[in-house]
């Protein structure tokens, strides 16, 4: 077994690295506070190809692989959280079935300004009365002459507000079954509802968006037959838990240096606090914590760079990814004392959009389910 990055994967994470703390930390709570979408930000790592990374050549993109993606998204993670969330929407969620299903003016028009930061995409699933259950979504798309009309509410819709183009989960046919919809921001019959204020990702909007008799053409029908739309989602779902994990990996860095930092330097009864065992035993807690979850993210990567099966690993890898970091973070607060409650300081920030990692990709105990029946086939 060899676990050395390679030089091209080192040169990929040094590059976000710099970019996190030349651009992204200085600014990253002035951001969160005034609620500001970071589009200056967003417009700089298109620059430096971030959208394209998992895309191919022939469309713009670079061709990299999830292992490389995760090590970028990472540090941009490590950060700021609202950012991470709106890049990876952006390469990933939003993008992947335009350039996988849509043909080539959709391509040309949508997708390639995309990955210049041009346009902004985001992906609507989520409902009411729908999240990891899939059999609950509503929404409808009703075949009418030259396209079909889409009815339906949907909920939690990351970059909503700022969005150029939606991709889209309806019920078409006569067998109700979940198909795929490209719906464009003037399209009449979509409505970007309110913004969902969260305790945290501040600097990433979050909205209901409602679709009430919402005509879109046939050549907006993304998917290449009615119903095929749980098939692509359930393949593109296990990419989403190891991208998410990888997200939890760089606010638990975050977290774990900023309270390495703060031990080294508080001093009580004469001495700093890193000198104390309590302290020492968090901070070797956190370190050993944060290095399991990064091997468990990173393998899970490979597995699927490597065409393995990989749906297990990729639960394992988000599960304790995700749940470490909120960990770390907790306990990076602790260290802090009464300075992790203030708002002056950044672990107050961590503690909060760590959450973020917890829900996205499927909740813990959803993850819990999916590595048991793996188990158990």
């Amino acid at each position: 077994m060899n676990f050395d990055l390679s030089d091209e994967q080192r040169a990929i994470r040094d590059t976000f690295a710099r970019f996190c703390d030349e651009r992204i930390a200085p600014q990253a709570a002035a951001l969160d506070e005034a609620h500001a979408f970071p589009r200056a930000l967003f417009r700089e790592l298109a620059e430096l190809g971030f959208f394209g990374m998992r895309y191919p050549e022939s469309v713009g993109g670079t061709g990299l692989a999830l292992t490389e993606f995760c090590l970028a998204l990472t540090e941009v993670a490590r950060g700021s959280m609202s950012l991470a969330g709106a890049v990876a929407m952006q390469s990933l969620m939003g993008t992947k079935f335009l350039q996988l299903l849509g043909n080539p003016d959709i391509v040309e028009r949508l997708f390639k300004p995309a990955l210049r930061g041009d346009k902004i995409g985001a992906i609507c699933m989520t409902e009411p009365n729908a999240g990891s259950d899939l059999e609950s979504i509503a929404t409808t798309a009703t075949k009418v002459d030259g396209g079909y009309v889409i009815n339906g509410q949907k909920t939690w819709i990351t970059s909503a507000p700022l969005a150029d183009f939606f991709t889209v989960f309806a019920r078409a046919g006569d067998e109700k079954k979940l198909t795929i919809f490209l719906v464009e921001k003037e399209s009449r019959g979509l409505v970007v509802g309110r913004e969902i204020h969260k305790m945290g990702v501040w600097a990433l909007p979050t909205s209901e968006v409602a679709f009430n008799d919402c005509f879109v053409p046939d050549s907006h029908r993304l998917s290449k037959e009615e119903g095929d739309g749980e098939g692509h989602l359930r393949k593109t779902l296990a990419e989403i838990r190891i991208i998410t994990g990888a997200m939890a990996l760089g606010v638990a860095r975050a977290a774990l240096d900023e309270a390495v930092r703060y031990a080294g330097e508080r001093q009580q009864f004469g001495k700093p606090i890193n000198r104390f065992q309590a302290i020492q035993l968090k901070l070797a807690e956190m370190a050993t914590g944060l290095e399991a979850a990064t091997a468990l993210v990173h393998r899970a990567a490979w597995l699927c760079d490597a065409k393995r099966p990989h749906h297990k690993e990729a639960a394992m890898a988000k599960l304790f990814a995700t749940e470490t970091a909120a960990s770390i973070c907790d306990q990076a607060a602790r260290v802090l004392a009464s300075y992790g409650y203030a708002m002056e300081y950044p672990v107050q920030r961590y503690l909060r959009d760590v959450r973020f990692t917890l829900i996205g990709g499927g909740t813990s105990e959803i993850l819990k389910l999916v590595i048991a029946k793996e188990l158990s086939a």
